[in-house]
């Protein structure tokens, strides 16, 4: 039996809804950047209970997706992105930017914006990057795990481990610079300049940037091994993740 897209849209509708909701009435629009790294985990294994008959490649992608999500949740934990109420905490430094500019400086507007993008939007494409394990679910190599398989699963690990240095250099950077900071001491070297330039951040401006996006088109990848065709309609979640970033470069260098 083929599965049904619905109660996917119905999970990711829940927390669309949810983070509108408390967005609204706390004023602080970041509720779903506390949700990033948990439900395209979530998403992906609700498409593993939902076949008829247990499919080990749709297991293994489940097993990678909760991987990346176990870092990224730590990481954005141990920056104090997890507080108690779970609703407060501080908001994104882009949020504010853009509330400043017009027409997003309309109350109206802005809500409009929060509903649209913010909440909808967002939530969605956290599904649409999942979305294809539910093609590979119905391909018709569905039932097998092959060489690609296995070669795409370790470059999904691999580009996690990426992303784990990256961060964690990042991590270490900024804990010395406001140690300096806050000790007043004269700040030296990249420190001075004030972003990191060693490591990965030598070789990228945005390291952990790139092994985020090239995650989720191995994930991709994987539908095409299933047989699903290499050019399919999941395609669009990596790339609307792609556009994504970029605009999020943008706004961070204004």
């Amino acid at each position: 039996m083929d599965l049904s897209v619905y109660p996917l849209l119905y999970h990711c509708g829940f927390w669309a809804g949810l983070c509108f909701i408390v967005s609204t009435i706390t004023g602080n629009v970041s509720q779903v950047d506390k949700l990033w790294s948990l439900t395209p985990a979530l998403y992906a294994w609700q498409i593993v209970f939902s076949s008829d008959t247990l499919q080990m490649r749709m297991v293994l992608m489940a097993v990678l997706a909760t991987i990346w999500a176990a870092r990224l949740t730590y990481n954005f934990s141990r920056r104090g992105g997890y507080t108690w109420p779970p609703w407060e905490g501080e908001e994104d430094y882009r949020w504010p930017i853009l509330r400043k500019t017009k027409p997003l400086n309309n109350p109206l507007v802005w809500m409009a914006f929060n509903l649209g993008f913010i909440s909808i939007y967002q939530h969605f494409l956290l599904l649409l990057i999942v979305l294809p394990q539910f093609i590979a679910a119905s391909a018709p190599g569905k039932d097998m795990i092959t060489t690609l398989d296995l070669v795409l699963a370790l470059a999904f690990l691999l580009l996690v481990l990426v992303e784990y240095i990256a961060d964690q250099q990042q991590y270490d950077f900024q804990t010395e610079k406001y140690r300096l900071k806050g000790t007043g001491l004269a700040l030296y070297g990249e420190y001075k300049v004030g972003y990191l330039r060693t490591g990965l951040w030598s070789i990228s401006r945005h390291p952990n940037y790139f092994a985020e996006q090239s995650i989720w088109v191995v994930y991709y990848l994987f539908s095409g091994a299933a047989g699903a065709g290499w050019l399919n309609a999941s395609v669009i979640g990596p790339v609307l993740l792609i556009l994504l970033f970029q605009g999020s470069v943008f706004i961070h260098n204004i």
